[in-house]
């Protein structure tokens, strides 16, 4: 399988099918390229599909440093696959820790970017909850290099945004489980440390978010409760933005709601590429509810 190698000579695996406008996805914490599956499958029917394993996710590299793992490392690694695969813009995908690495991506590299989709992104943003985000994340990570992934696997996949996806499809979360249990244990306590606790919340990026010019599509689950008001905010804020809520949906979007998640990429893509997904209309003022002259 070809890898990538990045600005610091990591090397990353990637896999890629099909033709067409390319689409680079790019997976959670919880998750690796074998996550986007149900994607993979459905979109390369039509489009050049792009999935890779992050920095600390075998069979990529595991940098032993923590010092190797941060949001613009993650970022830039996106643009690294791309290189490799000769790719010059991609629609980017990206699911909760991979949604904040497709956002920091647009920032960095507006001419690498087709169009941007962020599902699940907002852990660790809202400014009330900062600090304990930053002291839940070390915890799972101290969890990860004294228990192992196997063990601790066990109790992460059970959180409270993941038991939705069990309660409606519990063979596809038991191989969720499954996959989350062979994770390498340093790899996940660095990525954790390195990019979950140090990433800058999505609120101080507020000036740069307004610049942006990249199509972006939100979406969130409505019982994933902490991704809901920064999908909020970067609706109101992303000029080129639409926001999609799962109803009765957790954090593991793409695959808990696999058909409804694709129903809803799919027509984001073809309105992009057919130039339909602008700014929002001026008429449509928030302020206003009813007019009246």
């Amino acid at each position: 399988m070809p890898r990538a190698t990045a600005s610091d000579g990591v090397k990353l695996h990637f896999e890629e099918a099909g033709r067409g406008t390319p689409i680079v996805f790019v997976h959670e914490f919880g998750g690796n390229h074998w996550s986007w599956e149900p994607q993979m499958n459905f979109f390369s029917r039509r489009h050049r599909c792009v999935t890779f394993a992050a920095r600390g996710f075998p069979p990529s590299d595991i940098p032993e440093s923590v010092e190797s793992y941060s949001q613009a490392i993650a970022a830039d690694d996106i643009v690294a696959v791309m290189d490799a695969a000769g790719i010059e813009t991609a629609h980017l995908v990206g699911l909760s820790m991979g949604g904040f690495a497709v956002l920091h991506a647009g920032l960095r590299h507006p001419g690498r970017v087709r169009s941007i989709t962020a599902a699940g992104a907002g852990y660790g943003a809202e400014k009330a909850h900062e600090d304990y985000f930053k002291g839940i994340s070390e915890q799972v990570a101290t969890n990860f290099e004294t228990q192992g992934a196997p063990t601790f696997a066990k109790v992460y996949a059970e959180g409270a945004s993941r038991v939705q996806f069990q309660d409606k499809d519990p063979r596809g979360w038991q191989l969720f489980a499954d996959r989350l249990g062979q994770h390498d244990s340093r790899g996940a306590a660095n990525t954790m440390r390195g990019v979950q606790m140090r990433r800058p919340s999505l609120y101080d990026l507020e000036d740069q978010f307004r610049a942006m010019t990249a199509p972006l599509l939100v979406v969130v689950g409505d019982e994933d409760d902490h991704c809901l008001q920064p999908g909020l905010f970067l609706k109101r804020t992303v000029p080129a933005s639409g926001l999609a809520v799962l109803p009765k949906t957790g954090h593991t979007l793409n695959l808990e709601e696999p058909t409804l998640f694709n129903q809803i990429l799919a027509e984001f893509l073809a309105q992009v590429e057919s130039g339909r997904w602008g700014p929002r209309d001026p008429r449509a003022n928030p302020a206003e509810i009813m007019r009246t002259r």
